[in-house]
């Protein structure tokens, strides 16, 4: 099991998208702009084609990752909706449709006993999501995120 989250390690690195397929995209980008400039007289159709090409693969794994993580956000908003209604007292469940989806997505990782003081002092300081972090001395790891 990965070592136990707290704010400072709570970041997640996705080594295949990150360090190859990211990289290796932007490299072919850089690589067909520079043959281009270089080739331009040999292959003037071919070679504009090929940064398209190339500019297409890079927005779309860009795309791809940028969906998961608001689908991921969707759903832990969900979740944290779904635990505030069972954790909340009446006055401040009736305020907490106030929660941004940034404020939720911070707010899971506090534990149950510490959720109801850190939702109030959020809607009451409008707290940012990174003070909400910081707020948490009991933190609940999230390890399954995207």
């Amino acid at each position: 099991m990965a070592a136990e989250q707290n704010f400072s390690n709570h970041a997640r690195i996705d080594p295949p998208i990150h360090y190859f397929v990211f990289p290796v995209l932007m490299l072919n980008l850089i690589f067909s702009i520079y043959v281009t400039i270089r080739h331009w007289p040999e292959h003037p159709h071919l070679n504009p084609w090929w940064i398209i090409v190339s500019a297409a693969l890079l927005v779309l794994a860009l795309k791809c990752r940028i969906n998961d993580l608001k689908l991921q956000d969707r759903i832990i908003r969900l979740e944290e909706r779904l635990r505030l209604a069972s954790l909340l007292p009446a006055p401040e469940l009736a305020h907490a449709s106030e929660l941004t989806t940034k404020q939720l997505v911070a707010l899971r990782f506090a534990s149950d006993a510490e959720v109801s003081a850190l939702v109030h002092q959020t809607l009451t300081q409008n707290l940012e999501p990174k003070a909400i972090k910081q707020a948490i001395t009991q933190w609940r790891g999230d390890y399954h995120r995207v």
